[in-house]
């Protein structure tokens, strides 16, 4: 299967740097196998940059048909993290989300994820959510506590329940069998967390070209008001 993406990332409004990481870090194409992620540090901790960054560069740092899966990569990139960690005790504290996909040959698409960035899938006009938040929000929400509306308003709605860098963590992973025209979205949660999914599902849907969109995106997040850092990849599936 042919793919193109495109990424970008942005510091948004208020914060003092990007704590953000994504990858590839340019557009491109190939037939897979591939990689494309993001990645967000751990806002209001130590080195939140360092951690992100520090995630995705050893996610990725063998390459998509070296025969490792996605949740092993996710897992050393955790590692990595706690050995910086142990070697650096001034970097106590840091960590960050990461969603990653591995994207094949045969037009199949595992993810691996940890944390409250996401991964959407846009299908004839139909945005899905294909990642769960890892946050108290979340399993409250689950638990039938509150409702979706009150999610998005609660004061602890970004208080993560899983991440990496602060000890063993489990790895969500969700296989896709990918069809020709389908659209994956990867985000860290300064765009969820301005742009409600109908809002989303607009932009995305909208015609305009890959690298367009991932802008778009990423300035209707800031117009929202750019609270935090937004970060974008967005990878099409063709035949």
């Amino acid at each position: 299967m042919r793919y193109v993406w495109a990424t970008g990332t942005h510091q948004g409004r208020i914060r003092e740097r990007n704590e953000d990481s994504v990858f590839p870090e340019t557009s491109g194409a190939g037939d897979g196998p591939f990689l494309a992620g993001v990645a967000d540090g751990m806002g209001g901790h130590v080195a939140g940059n360092i951690a992100s960054a520090l995630a995705l560069t050893m996610a990725t740092e063998e390459p998509a048909d070296a025969g490792i899966d996605v949740a092993d990569r996710v897992l050393a990139a955790n590692q990595a993290i706690r050995d910086r960690v142990s070697d650096e005790p001034n970097l106590a504290g840091m960590g960050t989300t990461m969603t990653l996909g591995l994207f094949s040959e045969d037009g199949s698409a595992t993810i691996g994820h940890v944390g409250d960035s996401r991964c959407y899938l846009l299908r004839d006009g139909n945005l899905e959510r294909v990642t769960s938040d890892h946050t108290v929000v979340a399993e409250l929400v689950e638990l039938g506590h509150i409702s979706d509306e009150d999610a998005e308003f609660h004061p602890q709605r970004h208080l993560l329940t899983r991440s990496l860098g602060l000890g063993p963590v489990k790895v969500d992973t969700e296989w896709l069998d990918l069809e020709a025209g389908d659209r994956l979205l990867f985000c860290s949660d300064g765009l969820t967390s301005m742009l409600n999914d109908r809002e989303i599902k607009a932009i995305l849907d909208s015609g305009s070209d890959l690298e367009a969109t991932v802008w778009m995106l990423i300035e209707a997040a800031n117009a929202a008001g750019g609270i935090d850092n937004i970060t974008v990849a967005i990878v099409d599936a063709g035949p």
